[in-house]
């Protein structure tokens, strides 16, 4: 599992004209399921999304996570994060999880967000999706958690 996670002070996404999650303070994720990836490793992930420091504590130093701010949390499935882009000038998805796994593994892991976090909203998998945040900072990271098999 992928997470690009973005620190913001605003952040929302709209689909067909309609906003279907927004937050204030908190952090966007663009979440990604790659081949080989079970509930495990989602849950590993959002443990780690969740504990991940990087809010300013009193002296400004990232020292809190999202569950110690109590920010919001905007999950949106973004296969794209798994492209190879190795060779050539067009992406390769092929280690992208297949659509239906991947949309139960995001489904996965927005409800236990919900069971560990206080406020979360998400985007709409397989929308086509309009994509707002003013990242603060900006702070920007990368975290992956490989599958078992790959580890």
């Amino acid at each position: 599992m992928i997470g690009l996670l973005q620190r913001v002070t605003q952040a929302g996404v709209v689909v067909g004209g309609d906003t279907v999650g927004a937050i204030g303070r908190g952090m966007m994720v663009l979440v990604c399921a790659e081949r080989g990836d079970t509930e495990r490793e989602a849950d590993a992930l959002l443990k780690k999304l969740l504990g991940y420091r990087v809010f300013p504590d009193a002296a400004g130093r990232m020292n809190l996570s999202v569950a110690d701010t109590g920010g919001g949390l905007l999950l949106v499935p973004q296969f794209t994060l798994a492209a190879d882009t190795r060779s050539g000038t067009r992406p390769s998805f092929t280690p992208a999880a297949a659509p239906a796994q991947a949309s139960a593994l995001f489904d996965h892991f927005v409800s236990q967000a919900r069971t560990l976090h206080g406020e979360v909203a998400c985007g709409r998998f397989g929308a086509d999706m309009q994509v707002a945040l003013v990242n603060d900072g900006p702070v920007t990271f990368w975290l992956q958690v490989a599958p078992a098999a790959l580890a």
